[in-house]
């Protein structure tokens, strides 16, 4: 077996790399907009109100999350595996067990949620603890109690933070290019700044959208090597992988306000969707994941 644990720091490294330049472009995009036209205070305001809309969502999501996916607890005697899984891998990576629900649908996923190790919930659909034998059940619920124990909801919460800062930036800034300003806002938008904020009033957006998705795709390889650290075993995990891959079975539960807390893309039959994937093809992922056995 290859070394999982360079696998975790390669992912690790990357992440972190891309979560700076991340930060680097809201940053400077914010300055170019407040400086072009002479709104220094749209910035302090646009960080101030997505800091507490997307907080609040961090305190309140995972009940947000079960009740829109009508996610139900799950009960020891009837679901022992899946109980006694999440128990032990909880035990392995060292973090307290989570609360433990089931979604009744025979399509195939799993998700992870909650604000850290000791608010966190594993969810999975009825079909795949249906159709997954132990081994591969191992390989899921590692794959998320990874998320749950790198605090990557933590993580996704703090993107949503920027990118909720760059969309009101945008439509403070726009609201002013169209509807008002004075003679010198007239002045800024005549220069070269001006010209730059406007393309980004365009495009940052999209740039800012390709990126969060680069971080997401970025964490799943990470929770994937995580999963194998845990199980030490990817066969598992690659099993399941292919299993969920192949099924057909719509997800009529799934959302995208959801779509990139599940284990595997939702919308896979959506080809529209799915050009917005949260989640690296699978065959990528089951490609990483041979190179360490």
């Amino acid at each position: 077996m290859a070394n999982f644990y360079e696998q975790i720091n390669s992912n690790r490294l990357r992440s972190g790399f891309i979560i700076g330049i991340f930060i680097i472009f809201i940053v400077s995009v914010g300055y170019i907009l407040s400086y072009s036209y002479d709104s220094q205070y749209f910035l302090p305001i646009a960080i101030i109100y997505s800091s507490f809309s997307a907080f609040g969502s961090y305190f309140l999501g995972d009940k947000i999350v079960l009740g829109l996916n009508r996610a139900i607890p799950a009960t020891r005697k009837e679901y022992f595996d899946f109980y006694t899984v999440t128990e032990n891998l909880a035990m392995t990576a060292k973090i307290p067990v989570p609360k433990i629900y089931v979604i009744e649908t025979d399509a195939m996923n799993a998700f992870a949620t909650g604000r850290n190790p000791n608010h966190a919930v594993v969810c999975a659909t009825t079909g795949l603890l249906n159709k997954l034998n132990r081994t591969e059940l191992e390989g899921v619920i590692a794959h998320e109690l990874s998320h749950i124990k790198n605090y990557d909801i933590l993580l996704m919460t703090v993107v949503s933070v920027l990118i909720g800062t760059l969309s009101i930036l945008i439509n403070l800034t726009s609201r002013k290019l169209f509807w008002g300003g004075d003679d010198r806002d007239r002045n800024n938008r005549s220069g070269i700044f001006a010209i730059i904020g406007i393309v980004l009033i365009i495009f940052a957006p999209i740039i800012a959208q390709l990126i969060q998705l680069a971080i997401s795709r970025r964490r799943e390889f990470f929770a994937d090597a995580s999963s194998v650290a845990l199980t030490r075993q990817p066969s598992g995990l690659i099993s399941a992988l292919q299993k969920i891959n192949s099924d057909s079975t719509p997800f009529t539960q799934a959302s995208t306000a959801t779509a990139s807390l599940y284990i595997s893309n939702p919308f896979k039959g959506n080809k529209f969707a799915s050009m917005f994937s949260t989640h690296p093809p699978v065959n990528d992922r089951i490609a990483a994941l041979q190179s360490m056995m």
